[in-house]
């Protein structure tokens, strides 16, 4: 039996693998940087629809879950073609952001969007309870925690423009490993 030369192969990825790019950086990083510039859009936005609609300002809106667009979906959604766009998107890293970013979606429209509305008719129950019962006084739980399909794919559009455009003004020269 002859065993093929691993010696090669061994010696490129090592070498691959400690290579120093000039322009790599966490700073540099094309899939983080758009999933991190679509998760600030998503939650400025709601930031500004807030304000829009109550004429005030709900800083909890920037750091909040629930509401339109789902910033959720926009970061997954950025960061999966972020990585498709720069590794390929028939690899295993483009593979397993895809799943990642269907299980966030998923989540977002499932089990989220079911809590939040069992914590209304929770909230409803405290909210009718006699003053002397012992649970009268509870803090009322959170009730936006989900998203309707609807701000699911807002949020995942949102994530793929964003990671587009980011793509589009770096150009080819984005870090590549």
């Amino acid at each position: 039996m002859v065993r093929g030369d691993l010696g090669d192969p061994m010696r490129k990825a090592t070498e691959t693998a400690t290579t120093s790019y000039p322009s790599s950086s966490f700073f540099w990083n094309y899939p983080l940087i758009s999933a991190l510039f679509a998760f600030a859009i998503a939650q400025a936005s709601k930031f500004l629809n807030s304000w829009y609609k109550e004429n005030h300002w709900d800083l909890k809106q920037l750091t909040g879950s629930g509401g339109m667009p789902s910033s959720h979906s926009a970061t997954v959604t950025a960061l999966a073609v972020a990585v498709g766009l720069q590794e390929g998107f028939g690899g295993s890293l483009f593979a397993t952001a895809l799943i990642l970013a269907c299980v966030v979606m998923y989540d977002a429209t499932g089990v989220r969007l079911h809590a939040g509305r069992q914590a209304e008719v929770l909230n409803q129950i405290l909210f009718e309870l006699p003053a002397e019962h012992p649970l009268a006084e509870s803090r009322p739980l959170r009730e936006l925690l989900g998203h309707t399909p609807t701000q699911v794919v807002v949020g995942a559009l949102l994530g793929l423009i964003t990671a587009a455009i980011i793509k589009l003004i770096s150009g080819p020269d984005v870090q590549t490993s």
